[in-house]
């Protein structure tokens, strides 16, 4: 769960807009961001990437609070990163209030490892996240999702996720997660095993006419 409000990070407003000017914020360690949402005006800021890019492997339902001169401590999730040529380019931080619903999207964290796989089935997985809504400090890290009991053809899907309580997921229940599939070598051959054995069959139904 979110454990909220524990985490700082500290901003400065930002008052330069120009290519060059972001340039030489990135040169000197830092990255652009906008801070915007609960009705508020949106407010750009800069922060330290390295303290930033701490931030990014907690997951964006992890609640913090951003201290920005002049407008005080805001929580906020990060909403958005943007990166360019594999760098982070620019971060968007969602202003939200503890007593009111969000959504965000939730990393799939799939757990076990599925039965049908000692059979030579592969376990392949078709999402890695959902969009989940609730209060901010009840938010979880992830969904857990468990694929040990999973045989070559079951599906996992998003009803079988346990969901925690007071947590909305924004997903059809039918919608496939995870499925064992026969291996296409293994099925290819199989299938001309059963084509050789047809041909077989023939040839002795017209030995016998």
């Amino acid at each position: 769960m979110s454990k909220g409000n524990t985490v700082q990070l500290q901003a400065d407003v930002r008052d330069e807009f120009t290519r060059a000017s972001r340039r030489v914020l990135r040169e000197n360690g830092g990255i652009p961001g906008v801070v915007y949402g609960a009705g508020e005006e949106s407010i750009p800021v800069a922060v330290n990437f390295k303290d930033t890019a701490k931030l990014f492997h907690t997951g964006r339902s992890e609640v913090f609070q951003l201290d920005i001169p002049g407008s005080g401590k805001i929580p906020v999730l990060i909403k958005d990163i943007q990166k360019r040529r594999g760098t982070v380019s620019h971060v968007d931080f969602l202003r939200i209030s503890m007593n009111k619903p969000v959504r965000v999207s939730i990393p799939v964290d799939y757990q076990g490892t599925a039965a049908g796989t000692k059979s030579g089935g592969i376990l392949q997985t078709q999402v890695t996240e959902i969009e989940v809504e609730g209060l901010p400090g009840e938010l979880p890290t992830t969904l857990e999702a468990d694929v040990s009991a999973l045989e070559v053809g079951d599906k996992l899907t998003v009803a079988d996720i346990k969901v925690p309580e007071g947590i909305t997921l924004h997903a059809s229940d039918e919608e496939i997660l995870a499925t064992v599939i026969v291996p296409r070598a293994v099925e290819a051959a199989e299938t001309v095993d059963d084509a050789d054995a047809e041909e077989a069959d023939a040839g002795e139904t017209t030995e016998e006419s």
